[in-house]
């Protein structure tokens, strides 16, 4: 496979243009993948996003792309959830005071950072991970120092229940999951299209994954 294919699913609410740019970098052709339809023929599926749970979730549905999402994942294809695209995996997050149902792939909640004197809400810039987890890990990974900084910007952030699934960490505040890796997909909180070289690395790392 010389230039696997990337499905960027398109539902309104996610940076697709710079996600879009930094696949193509790391020698991915992208689609936007807008409906159950769009999604035929592609190597990979990356679901991105910015903004509210609710609304999200709500978009994916509007377009019926949530029965395809959880049915591509649990066939074990290559995926890549981003941010909003990480959170929406888990069972139930939280906005102004409610629960809101996610995709439910795996347990967990999404919780808020509690604001404080020394601790600002939205966690935003650079950050380190500290790595932990699977086989996969060390090939989303590859050639990327343990601790390095990718780039941060989140209000939520999941707690998944299976610990097992932790890929890696990162402190603010407390520590929390900032990414998570399973069969061939890998989800994370930071922006890999924001976070430069470490990010451009960590993409063509996917890319590896997809091709073979």
């Amino acid at each position: 496979m010389s230039r696997p294919v990337a499905g960027l699913v398109d539902y309104d609410m996610g940076n697709l243009k710079s996600v879009s740019k930094a696949l193509e970098k790391v020698g991915m052709r992208v689609r936007a993948v807008d409906s159950p339809r769009k999604m035929r023929g592609v190597d990979a599926l990356v679901l991105p996003g910015v903004g509210s749970f609710s609304v999200a979730v709500k978009n994916l549905k509007a377009r019926k792309l949530l029965a395809p999402v959880r049915e591509w994942i649990a066939s074990r294809k290559p995926f890549l959830g981003i941010c909003l695209g990480y959170q929406m995996l888990f069972e139930r997050g939280r906005e102004g005071g409610r629960s809101e149902k996610g995709l439910g792939i795996f347990k967990g909640k999404v919780e808020k950072f509690s604001p404080s004197k020394n601790l600002k809400v939205p966690h935003m810039g650079w950050n380190r991970v500290k790595r932990s987890g699977s086989p996969l890990t060390k090939g989303m990974f590859r050639g990327i120092p343990d601790g390095s900084y990718f780039y941060f910007v989140h209000s939520y952030f999941p707690v998944p229940q299976d610990r097992g699934l932790v890929a890696g960490r990162t402190r603010y505040g407390k520590d929390f999951s900032s990414c998570i890796a399973w069969d061939h997909s890998f989800a994370c909180q930071f922006h890999p299209e924001k976070s430069g070289d470490n990010g451009l690395k960590l993409l063509r790392n996917f890319s590896g994954t997809v091709r073979a």
